[in-house]
Formats: structure tokens, C-alpha cells, sequence
């Protein structure tokens, strides 16, 4: 798999010591995460920005299931659904369900062609303006929810959040080389199991400790973000997407404030 899951010799991709010059950048804070890429990322990077992204993931997930009845962030259930829609009649379901996962299609196009056009610029903070971007049109999706009329909120919001979830998984898979993935687990659970099996094998395995850690640590979050995500809707409803996403905007500021400001 692209994340790297083979054996525990070879060294990992973060921890390659030589770039530009022998030596690593600083890795400070959020100003990194969504700057730096490739053999520049270390564990801790793909830590936040895993675990940050995923508990708002996890959230945005759990409200459109309890608002709408489907899953934004992850497709899988949703093409279960299509399957089980086909085989019963029910078009409804299999309209809304291809809308989705097209909608999540969709979203990882957009951004994949949004990072392309920004390496071509030369834009050192493609990634932080895609994710800001991302933010921005979640808040917009909250308070579209207030305006728009029932018989259109649904539609708005599902495809919404599901386009968006699409952008933010393509814009992490790009910026950490597909080590880390955010809007759905079982890949995630995948990689665990596996590298649980290789710790077993070799305890002193460090690398393996690692990646165990960073995936371990973003299935938390992404189940601590939906229990987020479920109190909140019960508390605001979809207003909660103004929260959210004002938080991804205010988590790409420092990316952005470092590109126009490099040291």
C-alpha cells in the first residue's frame, strides 16, 4: 500500500535525513503541517495534521448522518446503500447515494488540479489554501442551512460536506505521500492490524512503533470528532459547520503566514 507497510528495515519515508543541503527544516508547529511535504514531514507532522483534520472529519461526518440519514466523509456505507437501493427499487436512495460519492469524487479532482496548478505557480502554501478554502466552505454550508428552505437543505448540505470531504482527503494524501488519510478508517484500521502484527514480530521496531502511534492516534480522533460532531448537532445543528470549519481556516493561517513570511 502507498503508505508503506512493509518490512521494519527499511528506513521510513519521514525520517530521511537528507534534503536540501543535509538538513532537515524546522518543523514548527501547525505552521509546518500543510507546508511542508515528501522526506521534509516527520512523524510529528503527520501527527497533527492527521489528528486534526480527522477529529473535524469525524465530526462533519456524524452531523450529515444524523441531519440527512447518509455518511459525507465515508463512501463506503454509501455504496452499500446504492447496492441495497438497486436490489429493493429504491431510486431515492440511489440517486442520493450516487450524488454523494460523486460529490466526494468530485472534491478529490478539484484538489488534486488545485495543488497541480499551485506547484506549477510556484505556491509554497498550495496545500494550507486548499484546506482554508475548505474551511471557508464549510462555514458557508452552516449558514447556507439557516437560509435555504427545507425541501433544498438537504441536497446542499449532503453534496456539500461530501465534495469537501473529498478536497480535504486528496489535499492530505497529496501533502504526506498517502501516509495519512482522514475522512475514512478502514484503510487506517488496515495498516494498524498489520503493523501491530509487525511489532509483534520485532517489539524494537521503531519505525513500526511510529506509524503505529500515527494511526492509532487518528482513528481516535476521528471517533473523538464524531462524538464532537454528535454533541454539537444536538446543541447548534448545522450551524455546527460554521464552527468547524472557521477551525480548518484558523489551522491554515499559520501555513499560509509562513509561505508570505519564510524565514
Amino acid at each position: 500500500m502507498p503508505r508503506g507497510v512493509s518490512g521494519c528495515t527499511s528506513p521510513a519515508p519521514w525520517r530521511i535525513p537528507q534534503v536540501m543541503g543535509g538538513r532537515l527544516p524546522a518543523m514548527d508547529g501547525t505552521r509546518g503541517m500543510l507546508v511542508h511535504e515528501g522526506a521534509s514531514r516527520n512523524i510529528g507532522t503527520d501527527l497533527r495534521l492527521g489528528c486534526t483534520l480527522a477529529a473535524a472529519a469525524g465530526g462533519v461526518n456524524v452531523a450529515g448522518f444524523l441531519a440527512l440519514g447518509y455518511y459525507t466523509a465515508n463512501m463506503t456505507g454509501n455504496l452499500s446503500a446504492l447496492a441495497v437501493g438497486v436490489g429493493d427499487g429504491g431510486m431515492v436512495s440511489v440517486l442520493s447515494c450516487i450524488g454523494l460519492v460523486g460529490a466526494f469524487v468530485m472534491g478529490g479532482c478539484v484538489a488534486t488540479l488545485l495543488v497541480g496548478a499551485g506547484r506549477r505557480l510556484g505556491m509554497r502554501a498550495v496545500h494550507a489554501a486548499s484546506i482554508a478554502l475548505e474551511g471557508a466552505l464549510l462555514a458557508a454550508l452552516g449558514m447556507l442551512s439557516i437560509l435555504l428552505p427545507a425541501w433544498m437543505e438537504a441536497g446542499a448540505l449532503g453534496y456539500g460536506m461530501g465534495f469537501l470531504m473529498g478536497l480535504q482527503n486528496a489535499t492530505v494524501t497529496h501533502i504526506s505521500g498517502a501516509r495519512v488519510r482522514t475522512t475514512h478508517m478502514t484503510g487506517m484500521l488496515t495498516d494498524l492490524g498489520m503493523e501491530l502484527a509487525q511489532l509483534l514480530q520485532d517489539p524494537r521496531a521503531m519505525r513500526v512503533r511510529e506509524r503505529v502511534r500515527l494511526h492509532g492516534a487518528i482513528i481516535a480522533c476521528f471517533a473523538l470528532g464524531g462524538v464532537g460532531g454528535a454533541i454539537g448537532y444536538r446543541l447548534y445543528g448545522m450551524r455546527l459547520l460554521v464552527l468547524l470549519g472557521g477551525g480548518l481556516v484558523m489551522l491554515a493561517i499559520p501555513g499560509l503566514w509562513r509561505a508570505r513570511h519564510p524565514r
